[in-house]
């Protein structure tokens, strides 16, 4: 889902980049959760071991942490990725012992603290190291690759009230899968042009599914010697389409040779509104002209129209009416969690960074004239989180640590509450992956936006969302993997 092109860094972008990746990984120095009035006391415990950067941990590790004298500590917690690692140690030399063979393989942060007798505690020293192995999910977790087989280049899907997933491939057909089984007969198949990164890319479900049973695709149509990405509805009557195809909003012709760029995630938020992902169709440009939808999120009410409240439904005229967010260059995938509306939006990079933005009206993300870290400038919108490429050295230093991937997708937000969730460190948080590698990260937003190895997959994953059953569902081109909690 991803075509890189030549990458295009200014010499004052590329010295602060340098500069960046000098400095040290700032992933997490935040709290854990509140701790109900106490004090934060001055820095005065150090997590001594392991170092920061230490890499290929294996085995039984111990954690350890010193005090300053005088500082009045009397004991020390220690966390793994917001989580406790044991009780807290009121003895010096503090210490816990881990087992790495717990986590998944990858990236993960260690922090330690203090408390005085009073009960206040000091900030957190944090190191972000590696674990080696090959566990794929954390343990008490089970991954099933094959929950659901055989689907054709698949893109997206979206799930209904009642359970059910609809699942998007490339080729045309929209499929459906009800209670865990791939239905023979496609819900709709649509006549697409499915080159390169073209075709069934997109799929959304209305709020009022229950009732008015809408189910939203985005497609590359073939319009005579065209090709335009369309956003349509239809009803579903059962497990398949009834009556005809309702066109919501036809998105201007695609080049006659760039095949790549064109989003495709989509989304209601909380507000009724149906969110759009729509790549730049290669041509970076557009990603900053405002009355151009290319390379921008959009915002339409259900039926099309233009909501007024929109950034510049009153100074743009057209389909920059929609623009809700700019400056994207491939948003594939986004997610909005349920509840608070904070939207997440992934945005596939060129040939450096690879970033998750978060969701603002009239924000502007710099695309093509930034990307990742590089070039955030005045009145851009730098990202939550970046990962690069190519390893940093050493390896872990550079922003995004040692995540290393080629092209962000997926993306969901995990409940905070509900029965047969993961356990409670994982709620919350927003889990992501990467199509090329194959990892599944999560993202701490209640600690410095630290990011956490969780999994990965043998499949390429292009989407993922969390069942009604409390499982992280993760599609690949030709499957469905179930990760399940403990």
């Amino acid at each position: 889902m991803r075509q890189p092109a030549q990458a295009s860094t200014s010499a004052g972008g590329f010295a602060r980049l340098v500069a960046l990746l000098a400095a040290p990984v700032l992933l997490s120095c935040g709290g854990g959760g509140g701790d109900g009035g106490t004090v934060e006391l001055p820095q005065t415990v150090t997590l001594t071991a392991p170092a920061n950067l230490a890499d290929g941990l294996a085995g039984t590790v111990t954690l350890t942490a010193t005090a300053a004298a005088n500082a009045g500590i009397v004991a020390v917690e220690f966390q793994v990725d917001g989580a406790a690692a044991g009780a807290e140690d009121a003895n010096a030399p503090y210490s816990t012992t881990i087992d790495t063979n717990q986590w998944a393989s990858g990236q993960h942060v260690l922090r330690a603290r203090g408390r005085d007798a009073a009960g206040n505690r000091t900030a957190w020293s944090s190191a972000v190291v590696r674990f080696g192995g090959g566990r794929n999910v954390p343990a008490g977790f089970s991954l099933n690759e094959g929950w659901v087989t055989g689907l054709a280049s698949a893109a997206a899907f979206a799930q209904a009230p009642d359970g059910r997933l609809f699942v998007a491939e490339q080729g045309g057909n929209l499929r459906v899968v009800k209670n865990g089984v791939l239905l023979g007969s496609p819900f709709v198949s649509l006549t697409v042009d499915a080159s390169g990164e073209r075709g069934l890319i997109g799929v959304a479900t209305h709020p009022n599914f229950a009732s008015n049973h809408f189910v939203y695709v985005y497609y590359t149509r073939i319009n005579g010697g065209a090709r335009n990405n369309r956003i349509s509805r239809f009803v579903a009557t059962g497990d398949v389409v009834a009556g005809p195809e309702t066109v919501i909003i036809d998105l201007p012709d695609l080049s006659t040779f760039a095949t790549n760029h064109n989003g495709g995630g989509m989304k209601f938020g909380p507000d009724g509104k149906l969110y759009v992902g729509v790549g730049d169709n290669g041509n970076g440009a557009l990603a900053q002209n405002l009355g151009h939808p290319f390379g921008k999120m959009l915002r339409l009410n259900d039926d099309g129209s233009v909501p007024g409240d929109n950034p510049y439904a009153n100074t743009q005229t057209g389909q920059g009416r929609f623009v809700w967010a700019y400056g994207l260059r491939n948003p594939f995938t986004f997610a909005i969690q349920p509840g608070t509306g904070r939207m997440h939006i992934n945005d596939v990079g060129e040939q450096t960074w690879e970033e998750i933005n978060l969701g603002a009206p009239g924000a502007n993300y710099g695309w093509p004239a930034s990307e990742g870290p590089a070039n955030v400038t005045t009145g851009v919108t730098a990202p939550l989180f970046a990962y690069g490429h190519d390893p940093a050295v050493p390896a872990g230093s550079g922003p995004g640590g040692f995540f290393i991937g080629q092209a962000i997708a997926g993306g969901a937000f995990y409940p905070t509450s509900g029965a047969g969730l993961f356990p409670a460190p994982y709620r919350g948080q927003y889990f992501f992956a990467d199509f090329l590698d194959r990892f599944i990260g999560v993202l701490d937003t209640a600690n410095g936006n630290a990011a956490y190895a969780f999994g990965s997959v043998s499949g390429r994953p292009v989407d993922m969302l969390v069942g009604s059953d409390g499982a992280l569902h993760v599609l690949t081109r030709d499957a469905i993997a179930r990760i399940s909690p403990p």
